[in-house]
C-alpha cells in the first residue's frame, strides 16, 4: 500500500497506464462518464497533464509562458507511448530534489509542488474510474488510492462544478463505500 505522495502519485500513474494499455482499437471513440469526452480525448486530457508537470516543476515556467505548446491531440499515432512518456517525465519531475517543496505557478496561482501533485494523484485517480467504465474494465480502483483522493477533494469540491471541470456532487448513498463518496464528490454516480 502506498504511503508516501510520491508513491500514490506513481501508483495513480501506473494505474491509469494499466487501462491504456487495455484499450481495444475499436474503443478509442467509446464514450466516457465525462459528458464532453470519449475514450482519446480522456486518454488525451490526462497524458496532456502529466505533459504540463516538467515544464512547471522542472523549469519553472509558468502557464503564461508554455502557453499553447501542450494543446490539441498529445498523442500521436501511438497513445499507449506517448502515455507512458509523460507519465514518467511527470513522475521523475516530482520525485527530483526539492520539487514538491517548489512553488509552481499555476493557472490559478501559486502552489507548492507537493499540493500540484496530490491535485494532479486524485484527478488521475478519478479519471482511472472513468477510463475504466469506458472501456467495460474492472473499476474498483485500490482503496489508498480513494481515501487518498477523498481528502484531496474534499475541501474544494464544492468549487469544482463552478470551475466546469467536473458535473456537481451528487447525494452520497447512505452507507456508501469510500470509492462511491470520491465518485459522488465529483458528480458521478458509481
Amino acid at each position: 500500500m502506498p504511503d508516501t505522495l510520491l508513491e500514490q502519485h506513481a501508483e495513480a500513474l501506473r494505474l491509469f497506464g494499466e487501462y491504456v494499455r487495455a484499450i481495444a482499437d475499436d474503443q478509442w471513440g467509446a464514450p466516457t462518464p465525462c459528458a464532453e469526452w470519449n475514450v482519446r480525448e480522456l486518454v488525451n486530457h490526462v497524458t496532456g497533464e502529466q505533459l504540463w508537470i516538467p515544464p512547471l516543476v522542472t523549469d519553472g515556467r509558468t502557464v503564461e509562458d508554455v502557453g499553447e505548446e501542450l494543446s490539441g491531440d498529445v498523442l500521436g499515432e501511438d497513445p499507449a507511448a506517448a502515455w507512458e512518456q509523460a507519465a514518467a517525465a511527470a513522475h521523475a519531475a516530482f520525485t527530483a530534489p526539492g520539487a514538491l517543496d517548489r512553488t509552481v505557478r499555476l493557472s490559478y496561482g501559486p502552489a507548492l509542488g507537493s499540493a500540484y501533485c496530490s491535485e494532479l494523484t486524485a484527478d488521475c485517480v478519478v479519471h482511472t474510474w472513468d477510463l475504466a467504465r469506458a472501456i467495460g474494465a474492472d473499476d474498483r480502483l485500490p482503496e489508498a488510492l480513494v481515501e487518498f483522493s477523498i481528502k484531496e477533494v474534499m475541501p474544494y469540491a464544492e468549487g469544482l462544478a463552478a470551475s466546469g471541470a467536473y458535473d456537481p456532487p451528487v447525494e452520497i448513498p447512505a452507507g456508501a463505500n469510500a470509492q462511491t463518496r470520491l465518485l459522488a464528490l465529483v458528480g458521478r454516480r458509481g
